[in-house]
């Protein structure tokens, strides 16, 4: 466990040596953090210990304590919060202080998540969404509002991928994937919004998309999934035009292949493998802490003054194809 609590410190705090200090606590002491829940509450303890010294460390009055990645009273709704990427994400929000809502088609799972981000100290909610249905969608963001009070950010994880060759492609199957990707994102947006302007406090929306909003795929059946996240840049642009005047932020982040359960077709055949590996200067593939490091920055006030953006979390690929 203790090497699982350093784990989840990488997410907050990569560029601080905590997770050194973690491994090299004395054994005796490891041996009485035997309990989970006590593990997880003597990191909980330690991170406000250092949100504590940062707040005092930062000046005052000339808005540079608000240069860190922080969401501390946040509430943050992330659909699809579930899946490797998204649990990631929900992780590293909860751990930086927001109050954290998970959802997906699975009641199960969310509340699974949500039952462990509780058990870690934090405050957090499992909901279940259909992506495939509007009407699910605005009650999934009302119920989050309704237990917390408040939305303040929006991290949208949903998305879906049907392969079929362009000669191949179903007309069923293209519409669930630009059900799934583009429409659901749509109705997520509006209906975390008009939260988020009721509220008169500004906010955060944030989707997550692909390298393949910008680059086609050879030899693979993807017609449905680049066309919508490829439209989805541009809903992010139109939204963050629109929602400007409000103070809400608008922006995506688009990785190459992660290392999760969904990235190991890509990753346990060899020849795929290298592949990927290939075509990506950096040598490796994205890790989920990767893609919930820029999360973060979008949800918090660093980002404040960035709008209408999309990040390419990919090793370099979109700057040498």
């Amino acid at each position: 466990m203790v090497e699982t609590a350093a784990h989840l410190v990488d997410h907050v705090f990569p560029a601080l040596p905590v997770r050194q200090w973690v491994l090299s606590l004395p054994k005796r002491l490891r041996y009485h953090l035997d309990d989970a829940k006590l593990q997880n509450a003597v990191l909980h303890s330690f991170l406000r210990a250092i949100e504590q010294g940062l707040r005092q460390s930062l000046p005052q009055g000339d808005g540079t304590a608000r240069i860190g990645a922080v969401v501390f009273s946040k509430v943050a709704y992330i659909p699809g919060g579930y899946g490797g990427i998204g649990e990631a994400i929900a992780w590293a929000l909860a751990l930086r202080g927001a109050k954290v809502a998970v959802s997906g088609r699975d009641a199960i799972k969310a509340e699974t998540l949500a039952t462990a981000l509780r058990a870690a100290g934090h405050q957090a909610l499992g909901v279940a969404v259909d992506a495939h249905d509007v009407a699910s969608i605005r009650a999934s963001v009302d119920a989050v509002a309704a237990h917390f009070g408040s939305l303040d950010i929006l991290m949208n994880c949903v998305g879906i991928q049907r392969e079929e060759a362009l000669l191949e492609v179903s007309e069923e199957a293209f519409d669930e994937v630009v059900q799934v990707n583009l429409k659901a994102a749509m109705f997520l947006a509006q209906a975390a919004a008009k939260k988020q302007i009721d509220g008169k406090r500004g906010g955060k929306q944030v989707h997550l998309l692909s390298v393949r909003a910008q680059l086609g795929m050879r030899g693979r059946g993807y017609s449905a999934y680049t066309s919508t996240k490829g439209a989805l840049v541009m809903l992010i642009r139109q939204h963050a035009s629109e929602l400007a005047p409000h103070g809400i932020t608008v922006n995506g982040i688009a990785p190459t292949v992660v290392r999760t359960e969904m990235g190991r077709h890509w990753l346990d055949n060899p020849v795929t493998r290298k592949q990927v590996l290939d075509r990506i200067p950096l040598g490796r593939v994205a890790e989920p802490k990767d893609i919930a490091g820029a999360a973060v920055f979008f949800c918090a006030p660093a980002s404040d003054f960035v709008t209408g953006q999309v990040l390419y979390l990919d090793g370099g690929i979109t700057a040498s194809q």
